[in-house]
């Protein structure tokens, strides 16, 4: 057993290995062989790193600082289009990070969006069937094989039950699993050697932003969570959605699997068709977004993609969403502080606003404080005196974004998710053409966000939570102090106290004490010196009495002592 053992995980090895070879080559191919370090190489046997034709630097070095990012960028899509669909997808991901990146390699970035190449239909099928335990003719009287979408972990096609409903099977790619894993744990490995090799990357974080996408992307392939994501969402929208104008598509639970998800297909047009600017959508999509802000504010739990690809307006007049693999969640404290946040945005109280953000945000060291502040202000400052409805959302945004990033202040994933899933929303808008303004539609509710999220019942709640953490507080808290006590006397702890940079200041003060106690001491032996005179008449030193020269000797001696440490500090 154990050399069965020991022969998989060679032969993982050597797979990684081969990847990593593959990888590497690539990136210095586009240049980036300045980033790779010496760990990396030593990895790889009797491997020689392939120069690129023209290094990074050298073309960087006549252009200005905004360059950087487009060369960079550029350089990095052509690596990502050139190895496949892990990086594809983590190429996707950057590109959704304007906290972190500059506009310009955020344009590259976007670029891989319909970059990934389709799987073979046979493969696809041969998988579904394989998922299924069953020959796909005994599920579907018909599967199209043109593709309705090609994503970088799974490929959609409309097909047609044996019961007569149209569905559409979402089929993850062959494979893609074990290629993820390999090319996500060498993506890691490479960004933690980047990272001690450039400040520029450690700056930004990329291990940390590769830690979080693989924990999304592992939920992403799992299609059993976004079966069940896309029934959550319905019964919180539910909730708000009086009007029934939203539609959420049907699952078939039997024949969805962690590879394969089979939902009901939506006959209507798509927000991102030319076709639907015919449509007179702006009085529903007001009151949509409405219950959108709404069912987040008060549930937490909100679709995270809302792009125009992902809404359709349905024969029937209402409006449908698919795609339910990406899902935000917010924590009932995190909805506070967002609440606390927008208001703090409304009212223009940047002392808050910041406080806020620092609530949350991610950063190594505290700013200067007053100087983010300060920041904040003017970076705000051209949308003070305007209206909700003239202010724009998403610039407001992107402008407070841009601002902590210069200050090394970075939102947390799951915020920068609320942010960004508002930013597309108010953008799907902008498409459309509609005058919708996501700033004022949260003016309207926000009054009624806070009575709901501060009401009696939820303090009452927190305050009886808050009680019984604090009995158990009162009663731990004794019993510990005992033993502490208890090993404290048998003599395991010791008090020891340092202190740093104030050695000169302790220096002067002794000497300080020193020249004090001298100068007294000298004049004891001054006072004694005149005793000793017993009111003689004194004509000349040499009538002086012995001991009057001895005590006033000895208070020379204690002067010149003190004086003399004292001019050493």
């Amino acid at each position: 057993m154990d050399l069965i053992k020991k022969g998989f995980v060679l032969t993982q090895t050597i797979r990684n290995l081969s990847r990593l070879r593959e990888i590497v080559t690539v990136f210095a191919k586009h240049g980036f062989q300045e980033f790779i370090s010496s760990n990396v190489l030593a990895l790889i046997p009797d491997f020689v790193l392939p120069q690129s034709r023209r290094n990074i630097k050298e073309e960087l070095k006549d252009k200005s600082s905004s360059d950087f990012y487009r060369v960079i960028g550029h350089r990095l899509r052509l690596c990502f289009e050139e190895l496949g669909p892990a990086f594809i997808k983590f190429g996707q991901l950057l590109s959704s990070r304007e906290d972190l990146f500059a506009e310009e390699f955020i344009k590259e970035m976007k670029l891989l969006r319909d970059k990934v190449k389709p799987v073979d239909f046979s493969l696809n099928i041969t998988q579904v069937e394989k998922s299924l335990g069953k020959d796909i003719s005994d599920v579907f009287s018909s599967v199209e094989k043109e593709p309705l979408g090609t994503a970088s972990i799974a490929t959609a096609y409309k097909g047609k039950l044996l019961s007569g409903e149209d569905v559409v099977l979402k089929v993850r790619r062959p494979g893609i699993e074990d290629d993820l894993e390999t090319d996500l744990s060498i993506l890691k490995f490479l960004s933690v050697q980047a990272e001690k090799v450039s400040e520029e990357v450690r700056f930004l974080g990329i291990s940390r932003i590769i830690d979080d996408f693989s924990v999304s992307l592992i939920k992403e392939l799992n299609f059993h969570i976004e079966a069940l994501n896309a029934n959550r969402f319905q019964e919180m929208i539910g909730t708000f959605d009086e009007e029934n104008l939203f539609y959420i598509p049907t699952v078939y639970q039997e024949y969805t699997k962690d590879d394969l998800i089979v939902m009901e297909y939506l006959k209507g047009i798509p927000f991102s068709s030319p076709e639907i600017h015919n449509v007179d959508l702006e009085e529903k999509l007001i009151k949509g977004l409405s219950v959108f802000i709404r069912s987040f504010l008060q549930n937490g739990f909100f679709h995270a993609d809302l792009h125009g690809g992902n809404f359709f307006y349905l024969e029937d007049g209402r409006i449908g969403l698919i795609d339910f693999g990406l899902m935000g969640r917010l924590s009932q404290k995190g909805r506070r502080n967002f609440v606390a946040l927008i208001y703090s945005l409304l009212t223009f109280n940047y002392e808050n606003l910041t406080y806020e953000f620092l609530d949350v945000a991610e950063y190594s060291e505290l700013p200067d404080i007053d100087e983010l502040i300060s920041d904040i202000r003017d970076a705000l400052s051209p949308f003070i005196g305007l209206t909700a409805q003239q202010t724009n959302f998403t610039q407001v945004l992107k402008v407070i974004v841009a601002t902590l990033r210069k200050h090394q202040v970075f939102l947390p994933k799951e915020w920068f998710i609320v942010f960004r899933a508002l930013m597309t929303l108010d953008g799907v808008g902008r498409s459309l053409k509609l005058d919708i303004n996501l700033y004022a539609l949260m003016e309207n509710d926000i009054q009624d966000v806070i009575k709901n999220n501060f009401n009696k019942d939820e303090l009452i709640e927190e305050s009886i939570w808050a009680a019984k953490d604090l009995l158990t507080f009162a009663r731990v808290v004794p019993r510990h102090l005992k033993w502490f006590l208890k090993d404290w006397s048998k003599g395991k702890y010791h008090l020891r106290i340092d202190h740093t940079g104030h050695e000169k200041s302790f220096l002067e003060l002794k000497s300080s004490a020193i020249f004090l106690g001298c100068v007294i001491l000298s004049s004891v032996y001054l006072i004694c010196g005149f005793y000793f005179l017993d009111q003689r008449k004194i004509v000349s030193f040499q009538k002086l009495p012995i001991e009057t020269i001895f005590f006033w000797g000895l208070s020379i001696l204690c002067l010149g002592w003190g004086l003399r440490k004292l001019k050493k500090t």
